[in-house]
């Protein structure tokens, strides 16, 4: 066994030449080698039939790689964000590559909704989505290269790499800075099962070299991957790439993000109404900050703003509130139109068929008041629907003498029936809460609701009267509404 000094001559490049990096992004890696089996045998360097040809002067190449084998997690977003950032800054490209070789664990529909995913985010790719499971015989004819060149060997069928087992793999992570890892404790890991499938450790390092992947960013979970990924990249002759893993994800309990913390794929954000670019901003933050105080920033100062150098060792804490409050900040920003086209197709989506035009009336009702487009429902049904008061009325001359005073008001706009209920409040001797409470509860079923008389206006006197007169009934739809 030899080891490669730092600084050894460039070895061979594989398929596409990758333009080099600007000084200081490409991370230096130190490898043990074995000795060439014969006097001046050389690396070889893999030439794939039919894969993807890229441009050669791109200086940044980054992918993301899930698996289908389920909805796309929010932590595999987070990686997928800070590769997106990370091209997007850089002027480089982010390629999506689908690694589907299980085929045992490989859930129906997962591709599409992986892409769909990624498209709502906002998170284009360049170029076609590759499939890991197209470069299967490619993949083989490597492994068996690698048997021949007695880098690799045959064992029960399957063929596992030869692994050195003196000195120590190291790499420079551009996250969490230089690494080492003994020789002697990388095991001899498979590259092709017995069944012909290529395993992970394998063909994602051969694809790397195959798409000319000059960053890898991933998850720190991968760590251990890393050095079993640079000594078979190193076998191939490839450039190798800089490695940086970003922190994973925790719960506010300090555990791994999952299910038992609430929503965790990106179907249940969007179910639950949260919209893309508070979503995307929020998690740009679980690791990442551009400064000691700013946390509002839009798609385009992210971009600008981003780099691996302030992303921090440390697992971030998956706050669901806070992520809310950032979605509220977000939606009270939009301009009303947008804001109501954005609660009308989430509606849609959500399976609502609630009338379009009166939706668009009752948006600027609530968009100072939720946090999610998810609220509204719970929040506005009454508008649509009769809603039974949450709790028991109380009997008392508010809601008869109310139903008078709404029958006089002219014109049945909020201004004047503010004037007249407050008028009403008075004569009645009560605080205009005391008075409102009631009406409120009769009018909406919940003690919280939109403005009470726009609220009134909206449904129009003769509904408000109707629910007013009779608001334990919980009875019918609101067909006496003027705005139906």
């Amino acid at each position: 066994m030899q080891s490669v000094p730092p600084g050894r001559a460039a070895r061979p490049q594989a398929v596409s030449s990758v333009a080099p990096v600007p000084t200081g992004t490409r991370a230096p890696c130190v490898l043990a080698w074995e000795q060439a089996s014969h006097p001046g045998d050389e690396r070889h360097s893999a030439k794939p039939s039919g894969a993807p040809q890229y441009a050669t002067a791109v200086a940044v190449r980054v992918r993301f790689a899930p698996s289908p084998t389920g909805f796309l997690h929010i932590g595999s977003v987070h990686t997928a964000l800070f590769n997106w950032l990370f091209a997007r800054h850089e002027g480089g490209e982010f390629l999506l590559r689908i690694e589907n070789t299980d085929t045992s664990r490989e859930v129906e529909a997962a591709t599409e909704q992986i892409q769909e995913s990624l498209r709502w985010l906002g998170l284009e790719w360049d170029g076609e989505v590759t499939f890991q499971l197209d470069r299967m015989p490619h993949a083989q004819e490597v492994a068996n290269q690698l048997v021949a060149d007695e880098k690799a060997y045959e064992d029960d069928g399957a063929i596992r790499f030869r692994m050195p087992d003196e000195g120590t793999t190291s790499w420079d992570d551009l996250i969490l800075g230089p690494i080492e890892y003994p020789n002697e404790k990388l095991e001899d890991v498979v590259l092709v099962r017995s069944d012909g499938r290529p395993t992970y450790n394998f063909v994602s390092p051969l694809e790397d070299m195959l798409d000319g992947i000059t960053h890898v960013i991933r998850g720190q979970d991968h760590v251990s991957n890393t050095p079993k990924q640079l000594q078979i990249l190193a076998a191939l002759g490839a450039e190798l790439p800089a490695y940086a893993h970003v922190p994973l994800l925790n719960g506010p309990d300090g555990k791994p993000l999952s299910k038992r913390h609430g929503a965790v794929t990106v179907e249940e954000f969007r179910a639950a109404g949260f919209i893309p670019e508070a979503l995307l901003n929020y998690l740009a933050l679980l690791g990442w900050s551009y400064d000691d105080h700013t946390e509002v920033m839009s798609r385009d100062e992210l971009i600008e703003r981003f780099s691996l150098d302030r992303v921090g060792k440390s697992a971030a804490t998956f706050d669901y509130e806070k992520l809310t409050h950032m979605n509220g900040v977000y939606l009270r920003a939009l301009p009303p139109g947008d804001y109501a086209d954005r609660l009308v197709a989430y509606l849609r989506e959500q399976g609502y068929d609630w009338d379009e035009g009166l939706v668009r009336k009752v948006a600027p009702l609530v968009q100072e008041k939720i946090a999610t487009l998810g609220e509204f429902p719970r929040f506005a049904r009454f508008f649509f629907e009769r809603v039974p008061p949450e709790e028991p009325l109380e009997d008392g001359a508010v809601l008869p003498a109310a139903a008078q005073v709404l029958a006089q008001v002219e014109p049945f706009e909020a201004a004047t029936i503010e004037a007249a209920l407050r008028e009403l409040a008075e004569r009645l001797g009560l605080k205009p809460r005391q008075a409102f409470q009631p009406i409120r509860l009769a009018l909406t079923g919940s003690k919280v609701s939109p403005g009470l008389f726009e609220s009134l206006e909206l449904l129009g006197r003769d509904e408000s009267i109707a629910r007013i007169n009779a608001p334990g009934s919980g009875l019918g739809g609101a067909s006496g509404s003027s705005v139906r």
